[in-house]
């Protein structure tokens, strides 16, 4: 993508942080950081990003988790 006109769509989430290391499990099906999750929304926003030649990613800070999308326009 990167002679391509892109958009970055970024979302900052201030609740419970996932685990240091799980950046690429938190994408798989069935992987989830909740008691009560199915672990099946992240792993379906991967499949549409990527169904759209775009890419996701998941970044973890000392307060925050950042999602970040990339789409060609």
């Amino acid at each position: 993508m990167q002679n391509e006109a892109t958009i970055v769509i970024s979302v900052c989430d201030n609740g419970p942080r996932f685990e240091q290391g799980a950046e690429e499990r938190i994408f798989e099906p069935f992987f989830t950081t909740k008691p009560k999750g199915a672990g099946m929304g992240l792993a379906i926003c991967r499949s549409i990003v990527e169904a759209h030649d775009g890419r996701i990613r998941a970044a973890r800070s000392e307060h925050e988790t950042v999602f970040e999308f990339t789409l060609k326009v």
